[in-house]
């Protein structure tokens, strides 16, 4: 069985960085890699850059993670939105491998 996912969206990288540093000293959880999202209203943002954090554990682990997280973020630039799934179906776990941030 699958690992639980929390995923939390942040705005720009500092952001990212920050709740991905306070999800993994809250809890016993592994991040996965970050994702990106420029948005077509991206000047109408406070930060232009969307990032998603992605942390991998157990259900409480994950949840404790994406708490702390989201305090972190709040006190940086914002947080967008979070989500808890307890156990990704294989289609979401494919969707799940997919990262923007190695694409231009």
């Amino acid at each position: 069985m699958a690992n639980a996912v929390g995923m939390i969206e942040v705005f720009g990288l500092t952001a990212a960085f920050v709740a991905a540093d306070a999800g993994c000293k809250a809890a016993n959880v592994k991040i996965e890699t970050f994702d990106r999202n420029k948005p077509a209203n991206a000047d109408e943002l406070p930060v232009p850059l969307i990032i998603m954090v992605k942390f991998r554990g157990s259900v409480e682990d994950v949840r404790a993670a994406i708490e702390a997280a989201e305090e972190a973020a709040k006190g940086v630039s914002g947080v967008i939105s979070k989500y808890v799934i307890a156990r990704p179906e294989d289609s979401t776990e494919k969707m799940l491998r997919i990262s923007g941030l190695d694409k231009n």
